[in-house]
């Protein structure tokens, strides 16, 4: 078992992360801003939060990419926000990811992949100039040096538009949604594409990460929340989140990801 410990209900607070103060990675093929320590960016105060070790914003140039490299003992979820990345993996899948496709990569015992913005090489066609950006996702799996594993799942767009939807799940009660299954009990990821004025309520958990991927949103009792903010939320479940009109980033509406966990990791 890897040392994390089901929580309680704990004092109920809120921790509000803007874009503008999370680490930055640029380099001339990507954009890279991360929620918690990641690479070289260590904060000893911001490891993870929950069961949360990672939530990387990446914006990666076309013809690029991450080459091989190894993963063990997590789960890794993918979500595409715009535009098309390539997986490919030791244990033989390969694929496009797009937007509305989930994807969750069980490392376990270990397993090397590669993520790139080189769609044509499997679909055809010209390079093209567009760039993919991808929200990665990391949380810790209920037990070590499990067998590597893959899945994939398309979620309808008119089902994004009717709530918070469970994308990646490890609950018991996500069994036979449209969720594709992630190794940690204690987790869901939930998806929702908001129009303005539309609202959802936050899960009823100890620990519920709130990343607005695109768009604006506020959120009750603390504000508004623009593209590539978070609110991190211990015992504050049930706050609604409106979305707005007007984005800081153009659009109207939002798309938000949400975290419920009801387990950390141990001190």
């Amino acid at each position: 078992m890897l040392p994390y410990e089901v929580q309680g209900t704990p004092d109920a607070r809120v921790e509000i992360v803007r874009a503008a103060n999370r680490f930055r990675t640029d380099t001339d093929w990507l954009e890279s801003r991360h929620s918690f320590s990641f690479g070289h960016h260590y904060d000893a105060a911001n490891t993870h939060f929950g069961l949360l070790l990672v939530n990387n914003d990446d914006v990666v140039a076309p013809g690029t990419g991450f080459e091989t490299h190894p993963h063990r003992d997590m789960e890794i979820v993918t979500w595409v926000l715009s535009g098309q990345l390539v997986h490919q993996d030791s244990q033989g899948h390969a694929g496009v990811i797009y937007p509305g496709l989930a994807q969750r990569m069980s490392a376990g015992t270990g397993i090397l992949h590669s993520e790139k913005n080189d769609a044509y090489r499997l679909l055809g066609g010209d390079p093209g100039s567009d760039p993919v950006h991808f929200v990665q996702m990391w949380v810790v799996p209920d037990e070590s040096a499990a067998r590597p594993g893959y899945e994939q799942l398309e979620i309808p767009d008119a089902m994004l538009r009717s709530g918070l939807v469970p994308v990646a799940s490890g609950m018991s009660r996500d069994a036979g949604t449209a969720a594709i299954r992630i190794g940690q009990r204690h987790a869901a990821l939930m998806v929702a594409r908001l129009a303005p004025g539309e609202a959802v309520h936050i899960p009823d958990a100890p620990f519920v990460h709130l990343f607005v991927a695109a768009g604006s949103v506020d959120l009750e009792g603390s504000g508004r929340l623009d593209t590539g903010d978070a609110a991190r939320l211990t015992g504050g479940g049930g706050r609604r989140v409106t979305a707005s009109a007007g984005a800081a980033d153009g659009s109207d509406g939002a798309e938000v990801l949400v975290w419920e966990m009801h387990a950390r990791l141990a001190a």
